[in-house]
């Protein structure tokens, strides 16, 4: 396979339009499993891809890359990706703390890639410079610890356009994906800061698997009417490599399947490489999707915990696939992501409180106390905790 390359326009190094999110590695007993997630990494690594992503917050992500990049020797042939928590900084001292754990988590004596976490609004950066984060950042260039700085953002394109414009950025990153080309930073924030020299690197290009593993059938369906040969995801990534203004489309890879399936898609990413038949494909796949998707949740687990238990993603992933793939699947994923805890209680829609905790949090700016209730009403009727009480018996 043959990985293609886009230009840093910053640095002029070449990154692989395929990069490695490693959220999402594959885990073992509640653990990320080293053996498969080197077996990866080799496997993505030989054929090209270049660009890995991790971050402080993913549970055992860091400490299970680092260790990785170390004992197979591969740290210097990609460029490593890891973000700063700034949630997490309360005074100066604070970001050499996180960043000198995380390069020993990380097993390297520098970041290629170093992004503010999340950096939503201009609130939050100005209150970060007020710490003093500037001058920490430029004397982390200066040593070479690290290389280029950007964000991570999941806020709205008018707060996108001012926190670019704040400071002298090396690249940023921005969820994307073709289910809404418009929705947070979008495409107008995507074309702005390309038009700026910044490389962009896209994040969410399959909605959190949300394009693959719960398309509608009728979306689906149209896919394989136009292309047999072609999975879920491929049609994602292909759709985000069209346009020219995207560097780095990450995927959660955890198997050696998607890893090989996304491969293949990336040997033939190109600009302007969609026919006019396969973009009135993607319009009517677009269509089917928000006709069944009630709640844009990407489960990236921002809202959680809950302060009362209430398993957010696990209730929105029940509540779409309700709608997506039938009331029963619906009921299935529902009380399947919902358990009961050791004291009993269900960590279900009925347990929220109206706090509104998880809404400030949420990324996808979701009224999720509203949302929940709705959830509830839908999945939670009075007989359906008794029957699936007795299928969960027989599973």
């Amino acid at each position: 396979m043959t990985m293609q390359y886009r230009s840093d326009p910053r640095s002029g190094n070449e990154l692989s339009v395929l990069g490695f999110g490693c959220m999402r590695l594959p885990r073992s007993a509640g653990r990320i499993d080293l053996d498969k997630t080197e077996a990866l990494l080799r496997q993505a690594i030989e054929a090209g891809v270049n660009y890995f992503d991790t971050a402080y917050v993913y549970p055992g992500s860091e400490e299970a890359v680092g260790t990785v990049l170390a004992r197979t020797g591969l740290r210097d042939k990609i460029n490593l990706a890891t973000k700063l928590p700034h949630q997490r900084c309360q005074k100066p001292e604070d970001f050499e703390r996180i960043f000198t754990e995380e390069l020993a988590r990380l097993q390297t004596d520098h970041v290629d890639f170093y992004l503010i976490h999340n950096l939503s609004t201009p609130a939050r950066w100005e209150r970060v410079v007020a710490l003093g984060i500037k001058d920490w950042i430029a004397q982390k260039k200066a040593s070479g610890q690290i290389r280029r700085v950007g964000f991570s953002f999941h806020g709205t394109l008018g707060d996108f356009e001012t926190v670019l414009d704040a400071y002298d950025w090396d690249f940023c990153q921005i969820q994307y994906n073709y289910s809404d080309e418009n929705y947070q930073a979008g495409v107008t924030g995507l074309r702005k800061a390309h038009a700026k020299g910044l490389p962009v690197i896209i994040m969410e290009p399959l909605l959190g698997g949300k394009l693959v593993t719960n398309l509608p059938e009728k979306a689906r369906a149209l896919q394989v009417a136009a292309h047999p040969d072609w999975s879920a995801a491929r049609w994602g990534f292909t759709w985000v490599w069209n346009q020219p203004e995207p560097t780095v489309v990450l995927s959660g890879m955890n198997a050696t399947e998607q890893v090989t399936d996304n491969l293949a898609a990336a040997e033939e990413a190109a600009p302007g490489m969609l026919k006019e038949s396969e973009e009135q494909t993607l319009e009517a796949v677009r269509a089917a999707f928000r006709e069944a998707y009630k709640v844009p949740c990407t489960g990236c687990n921002y809202c959680m915990p809950c302060p009362h238990g209430v398993n957010i993603p696990g209730c929105f992933a029940g509540y779409n696939a309700s709608y997506a793939n039938g009331l029963m699947e619906g009921f299935k994923t529902y009380y399947m992501s919902t358990s009961v805890d050791d004291a009993g209680k269900r960590s279900s829609a009925s347990a929220c409180e109206q706090c509104g905790a998880c809404e400030v949090k949420c990324p996808q700016h979701i009224a999720i106390p509203e949302e929940l209730k709705r959830v509830r009403k839908r999945l939670e009727p009075f007989w359906a905790s008794p029957v699936m009480k007795l299928v969960s018996k027989f599973m």
